[in-house]
């Protein structure tokens, strides 16, 4: 069920926080019904241990691309307000172009090409056709604004780009190479993808991220990916870290609109 993970042939394990099980969810893109079955299955565990610690780190994109970003944002931000266990929400890119448009309506169509389409019709707003005239994205912010809960967007400006948890750093999208992580820009730890993907060199701790999709979660010596496209496989995971120990816990759809089956994987 478990591996131990070392950073180096020989070299110290990595180890979460002493006493503390970290569970961290990757990309949700509106699949709210993913998110509350994998919410109940995490819940259920670290509930049933009240003298020992959990704690739950959600990696970033929380909304586009699947049908219902309104309820996952009102879903987090519940839990924001109500969580029985510590929780730490990054931002990721998605989550960022989305208070990008609400700023500026001349992102819209950007936007729309790569999941705001979805985000706008959650929240009832048509979004413009293809190539339509700047008024009309204006009009569609102005009803998006007018749509959105204020906890919504507050939620949204108040996530955060990284947190270090034991010797595991978490960040939506990765890091970029031979910088250390505390001199990463928000850029590269919202963004980055081939040149942290394909690069072998560690880090000063272990990273998990979410951002690139795979059919897979992936775990090696240095990173950590737990982004299997929800939205496009209906299969949405979070990694499980406890000592030198790691697993995985996926959500699935099991047909359409039908029951969402939980596996717990090994790493």
């Amino acid at each position: 069920m478990f591996k131990r993970l070392f950073s180096f042939a020989n070299a110290k394990p990595i180890r979460a926080p002493e006493g503390v099980r970290i569970y961290a969810i990757g990309d949700v893109h509106g699949c709210a019904d993913l998110l509350n079955a994998l919410l109940e299955r995490i819940y259920d565990e670290a509930l049933k241990r009240p003298s020992q610690a959990s704690a739950l780190v959600m990696l970033g994109d929380y909304v586009d691309r699947g049908p219902r970003s309104d309820a996952v944002l009102q879903t987090l931000v519940m839990l924001k307000e109500r969580s029985p266990i510590p929780v730490r929400f990054l931002a990721g890119n998605h989550d960022d172009t989305l208070l990008e448009f609400l700023a500026d309506p001349q992102v819209g169509e950007t936007w729309c090409e790569f999941g705001g389409r979805e985000t706008l019709m959650s929240y009832r707003v048509t979004p413009p056709a293809r190539g339509a005239e700047p008024e009309a994205w204006k009009a569609a912010q102005v009803e998006l604004r007018a749509a959105m809960p204020a906890a919504h967007v507050s939620f949204l400006q108040g996530l955060e780009e990284a947190v270090t948890l034991g010797d595991y750093t978490f960040v939506h999208a990765g890091a970029r190479p031979g910088v250390p992580l505390d001199q990463q820009t928000r850029r590269d730890r919202l963004w980055i993808r081939g040149e942290f993907l394909n690069d072998t060199r560690a880090f000063e701790k272990l990273i998990v991220h979410g951002h690139t999709p795979a059919d897979d979660p992936h775990s090696d010596k240095r990173r950590i990916g737990v982004d299997t496209g929800a939205y496009a496989t209906g299969v949405l995971t979070a990694v499980v870290l406890e000592g030198e120990e790691r697993r995985f816990l996926q959500t699935r759809r099991t047909a359409a609109k039908g029951p969402i089956a939980v596996e717990d994987l090994a790493a």
